[in-house]
């Protein structure tokens, strides 16, 4: 049985982070699911990258009025974090050292047990990155259960050597030193460009402070667990021309993986992916340019028969917005049929201009 903690009744399309925190227990042990909006609607999951939970990777797009509009308009939102990864209020404890170590195929089979805990039998996926791996490979190994997949700066490869050193070194330094500075900034450079981590005048934006505080909150250990199952992690290219449910990805031009988000497109079945490109933005595109997802993946589910709801009108030009530093996001006009996006993919790669 899942504990959960008593729900608030507010308005979702306001609040996009309102609603109830289970914690489900499968046979790969507990997981927390953050669940916001009608449970009778479509089923939306998400997964977020390494050290950070459903708020720290995820506010960015649900706080944009028009993402929350069209997202908790259409779907009810299951918020799946890596075990251990829960936010500090429903009391994140260290792992047990006696427990094992998932692989990846285990968090994979953990998110089926999750689907089944809430009798959801096809959901759309939302990953980040790590998060993007471990729902691309749910998607191979339950194709039935899923229509749809968002995929922000994904990888597919197993780690490269020179990945394989760098992540060994992050998890030396989370056992010896914990969530400690110089960690904080490995991570905050595999999140962000540095554009943003570094303004004209040397200060950081608000939303790479923001992160900063929440990596704070992590349990050294558990982040510990999550890296490892990842720097463990199999090639998934030989596996990819098999994976035919319409799939859009994002990712940075400086995001460290963007070579291999474009080969993952590149590897897909050219009928159902598309690639968009945001210039200026590192590979957490939900929180450095979230405005710039909008377009995308409005009409990415208008292939699904998924809309917005009429009395909300697209805000790209939101300057006021403290979660993107970006004040205009555009896409070139010929790009924005639903021929192109949604209902009819093909192999573009789109490219969403960020003004800053």
């Amino acid at each position: 049985m899942a504990e959960s903690s008593d729900s608030v009744s507010v308005d979702v399309d306001a609040v996009p982070f309102e609603g109830k925190e289970h914690a489900v227990k499968t046979s790969k042990g507990s997981v927390s699911v953050f669940v916001c909006g009608d449970q009778e609607k479509p089923a939306l999951i998400t997964y977020p990258d390494v050290a950070l939970n459903y708020v720290s990777c995820f506010q960015g797009l649900f706080f944009c009025p028009d993402a929350a509009s069209l997202l908790l308009h259409n779907f009810c939102i299951y918020h799946i974090d890596a075990p251990g990864h829960e936010v500090l209020q429903l009391g994140a404890d260290v792992i047990s050292s006696d427990a094992p170590i998932l692989s990846v195929d285990d968090l994979a089979d953990q998110i089926a047990e999750v689907l089944d805990f809430f009798g959801l039998k096809e959901v759309l996926c939302l990953g980040v990155t790590a998060g993007a791996y471990i729902l691309t490979l749910f998607s191979l190994k339950y194709k039935e259960r899923v229509l749809g997949l968002i995929l922000v700066s994904p990888i597919c490869k197993a780690p490269s050597w020179t990945e394989w050193l760098y992540n060994k070194v992050l998890l030396n330094l989370l056992y010896f030193y914990g969530m400690c500075g110089l960690l904080k900034e490995f991570l905050l450079q595999r999140y962000f460009s540095k554009e943003i981590r570094c303004s004209m005048h040397g200060s950081e934006s608000d939303v790479v402070q923001t992160c900063r505080k929440l990596l704070d909150e992590r349990q050294s250990l558990n982040v510990m667990r999550f890296l490892e199952a990842m720097n463990r992690r199999h090639d998934l290219t030989d596996s990819l021309k098999n994976l035919h449910c319409k799939t859009l990805i994002f990712v940075g031009e400086s995001s460290p993986f963007h070579a291999e988000s474009v080969y993952m497109s590149a590897k897909m079945d050219r009928k159902v992916c598309a690639l968009v490109e945001v210039q200026a933005c590192g590979s957490l595109v939900t929180e450095e340019h979230p405005y710039a997802m909008l377009i995308p993946i409005e009409f990415f589910l208008m292939g699904f028969g998924y809309y917005r709801p009429p009395h909300f009108v697209c805000s790209l030009n939101n300057e006021s917005s403290p979660t993107s530093p970006s004040s205009q996001s555009c896409i070139a006009p010929e790009l924005l049929s639903p021929e192109s996006l949604g209902i009819k993919l093909k192999p573009i790669k789109t490219r969403v201009a960020s003004e800053v």
